[in-house]
């Protein structure tokens, strides 16, 4: 009896021992996804890279082209476009034949899940106004990027604004005052003189 107790007692110890093993085997061996931060930072950069050559082109179809489908720009004075058609038309606007616009990216952050990522840069635009005479702004921009179902990366939101100051409206002139004639006063000790001197003449 005595050995066939210990030979139990054996075989619970030696099966609770594999299924220990067994366990911390199968935690040790899950595949946690690679780290692609930097990879997925370098493709970010090349795109936004060749996003600026693009509408440095005036090219607006290939500059629209980096917006994922349900993107969102987000102009200074302007409502936020939030379609493909709206995002084109305020490019199309933007990149006419006397504008001249550049970009650089200072600043990528990448999720560790790798599918979300945002840059932040500075622009560069030289145009020209109503008159002709020539205009230039700087300024800064934040993009949201995502990467979509095909993994390629497209842009979900885009904003930027000027560092310019804003040009405070002049006052309207202030119009000219009329000024008043007085008319001269008479004085009674006058009148009474003259009337006196009319009456010896007569």
């Amino acid at each position: 009896m005595a050995g066939r107790c210990e030979v139990r007692r054996g075989t619970k110890l030696a099966l609770w021992v594999s299924l220990v093993a067994i366990l911390f085997a199968a935690g040790c061996g899950e595949n946690k996804p690679p780290d692609t931060r930097a990879a997925d930072e370098k493709a970010i950069r090349d795109l936004d890279a060749q996003w600026s050559k693009a509408a440095a082109a005036r090219d607006v179809d290939g500059t629209v082209s980096y917006y994922s489908d349900d993107a969102s720009l987000l102009a200074p004075n302007a409502p936020i476009a939030s379609d493909k058609q709206s995002i084109r038309s305020s490019w199309a606007s933007l990149l006419g034949p006397d504008t001249s616009l550049s970009w650089q990216a200072n600043k990528v952050e990448v999720a560790r899940s790798s599918d979300l990522a945002y840059l932040v840069g500075t622009y560069q635009l030289n145009t020209k106004d109503a008159q002709g005479k020539p205009v230039s702004d700087n300024g800064k921009f934040v993009e949201v990027w995502k990467k979509q179902a095909d993994n390629k990366w497209k842009v979900v939101a885009d904003i930027f604004n000027s560092d310019l100051p804003v040009v405070q409206p002049r006052p309207p002139a202030a119009k000219p005052r009329a000024v008043e004639r007085k008319k001269p006063a008479h004085h009674p000790a006058r009148r009474k003189k003259h009337r006196n001197s009319r009456a010896t003449e007569n």
